[in-house]
């Protein structure tokens, strides 16, 4: 069986963190994870797919914007997923961007972001956790509704910035109850999906392990 090398974007740093979690997704459903950190964009592997995992704020000088709030970036890691995620695009490669992921996937279509959500919060919380207490409202006539097989959802919430004006060739997927863009995709093409949440904490809910199935089902077709 045709077992698609899927490429995983993060820290170096962590022997146990989102990108294990990732990865073992990526195994259960076929693929091959291979590990990408800062440095690589230098001379990038083969892969047929693509997971850029959640992390610090990016870098308001790629969407053209003064910074907001305290600087927290990751100029190294800006620099390696801007070159996996424009690859992956003009390659045509299945995508998908978790939480920062999301938003620069978003940024390297032309949009740009919210840099604090405080003031934008009426109805859910700003309160950080990796467990399920947020309500996702999905587009009924989304691929993401159709994964999910629901039009509501509960996930998990760890970001402080979110989408604000959308990139080229994509749409919203899903919202919080506050109205704040939390998925993505891009109709288009094959598969790609930007999801603010991170999937990889809630494994244990056969709904969000489709997200990596997809991923990888995706990317096996094209080999």
């Amino acid at each position: 069986m045709n077992r698609p090398r899927i490429a995983i974007t993060g820290p170096r740093r962590g022997a146990f963190g989102p990108r294990f979690l990732v990865a073992r997704a990526i195994r259960y459903y076929g693929g091959v994870p291979i590990q990408l950190g800062p440095g690589d964009e230098r001379r990038l592997p083969r892969y047929d797919g693509v997971v850029v995992t959640g992390g610090h704020d990016i870098d308001p000088v790629l969407y053209a914007a003064e910074p907001e709030v305290k600087p927290r970036y990751d100029t190294a890691r800006d620099a390696l997923e801007t070159a996996v995620i424009d690859d992956a695009l003009h390659r045509g490669l299945p995508l998908l961007g978790i939480c920062r992921g999301a938003q620069l996937l978003n940024v390297r279509c032309g949009g740009n972001l919210f840099q604090d959500l405080r003031s934008r919060r009426k109805l859910t919380s700003h309160r950080r956790t990796i467990l399920p207490l947020k309500t996702l409202c999905v587009d009924a006539g989304s691929h993401l509704a159709r994964l999910l097989g629901v039009q509501r959802a509960r996930i998990n919430s760890l970001h402080n910035q979110a989408i604000n004006q959308l990139g080229e060739g994509l749409v919203v997927s899903a919202r919080d109850l506050d109205q704040i863009t939390q998925a993505v995709e891009a109709p288009g093409r094959r598969f790609v999906m930007g999801v603010q949440w991170h999937p990889e904490f809630l494994l244990f809910l056969p709904r969000q392990r489709r997200l990596f199935k997809a991923l990888v089902s995706a990317a096996r077709e094209l080999g």
